[in-house]
């Protein structure tokens, strides 16, 4: 683990800013004075004083975990924030020599996961995700991490990970949290690899869902792998990153000595992440797949459709030709009738003898030779 040897205390600064102080213990009323707790307590979520594995005290503002750290040589300040201000950053920035630029990186979120050393200070970005049942999609966290000889900083972005449950773990193995920060590191890492099982099983539940639906023939199925091929995508981008990080971490080992069971940890950790990195790759493959399986099933769709529309409208024109067959075989002896029927007083043949049978014969000829032309060309 690529960590520095111990940072000498005269870096420290002698006094911590007071402005930050009285912004932090302001947003933390009493019950007292306010009669109910605010739901708005200000960024700083907790802040703890360690040493040798058991918490010492739990400040509660920024500048008495200054003060108690300066006074405790041995200790180990843990300190999570949610959201903080830049004020508050620009704080722990002076106090505990933080780079400006991981410093602008944790103010603006949207980073990618990564691992860099600034000078005495390790900077770790990760991306952490829970799978919400009832909306059945994926949501994503970020978590800063500044990681000192004698401190670790946490500043979260999101609901996840939850590192209540990391602190009370910690707390409960103080043989592990006296090994210092890179052992909150981590258990950091675990928690947040961790997270990600549950997200793998609800997506390959979503994913047996889908190919239901494609087979089923439900229209809504090509905008629902849609967007679970998005949230792959920023899946595998929270994912990918960190096993080159961890990598990095072990690659460490032997030049900063770190601890064997600690490297155990982080060795365990890795091979999970390499595990997850590798499903969510297949997850992206198969939903691909799927993807393609649904167009060709779309397009024999419209092609059946489309053929069942051409019979229709072959069987309605075939239709159309007999009736346009009788409909002619009908009109020659109407025709007929209809002259012969007008009743004028010169008409040629109209007193002849054998112009009734001629007139029915001619209406007969006419009809058979219609006849036989139509059936000749199938129209009958």
């Amino acid at each position: 683990m690529t960590l520095p040897s111990k940072k000498p205390n005269w870096r420290r600064r002698s006094t911590a800013p007071a402005p930050v102080a009285e912004r932090v213990s302001a947003a933390s009323p009493s019950p007292s004075a306010s009669g109910s707790s605010s739901p708005d307590r200000g960024s700083v979520v907790q802040a703890s004083l360690y040493r040798d594995g058991h918490k010492v005290s739990s400040p509660g503002t920024l500048a008495e975990t200054f003060r108690q750290l300066r006074e405790e040589p041995d200790g180990m300040a843990w300190i999570g924030l949610h959201r903080p201000s830049e004020a508050e950053l620009l704080s722990l920035a002076a106090e505990f020599d933080l780079h400006e630029l991981a410093v602008e990186d944790a103010m603006e979120a949207h980073q990618r996961p990564k691992l860099e050393r600034y000078g005495d200070t390790l900077f770790v970005v990760l991306r952490a995700a829970r799978y919400l049942d009832a909306q059945e999609e994926v949501d994503f966290g970020e978590l800063h991490i500044f990681l000192g000889t004698d401190f670790l900083i946490t500043v979260r972005h999101g609901a996840a990970p939850d590192l209540s449950a990391v602190r009370r773990r910690m707390e409960e193995t103080p043989e592990l949290l006296a090994l210092g920060p890179e052992a909150v590191l981590y258990a950091i890492l675990d928690a947040v690899v961790d997270g990600y099982a549950p997200v793998v099983a609800g997506v390959q539940n979503d994913i047996d869902e889908i190919e239901t639906e494609v087979f089923r023939g439900d229209p809504e199925v090509s905008r629902r792998i849609y967007e679970l091929s998005r949230e792959m995508v920023e899946f595998q981008r929270a994912t990918r990153p960190m096993v080159g990080m961890l990598h990095s971490l072990m690659a460490g080992f032997a030049k900063y000595g770190t601890d064997e069971e600690l490297q155990r940890h982080l060795r365990d950790v890795a091979d999970h992440v390499t595990h997850t990195s590798e499903r969510v790759d297949g997850f992206r493959q198969a939903l691909t797949e799927i993807l393609t399986v649904n167009a060709t099933l779309v397009t024999q769709q419209q092609n059946a459709e489309m053929r069942a529309l051409a019979e229709a409208g072959f069987e309605q024109n075939e239709e159309i030709k007999k009736i346009s067959s009788w409909a002619a075989i009908l009109f020659a002896p109407t025709l007929v009738g209809t002259i012969y029927g007008m009743n004028f007083d010169h008409m040629p043949e109209l007193h002849w003898v054998y112009g009734y049978p001629f007139a029915i014969l001619l209406m007969a000829v006419v009809c058979s030779s219609l006849y036989v032309v139509f059936k000749k060309r199938d129209w009958l």
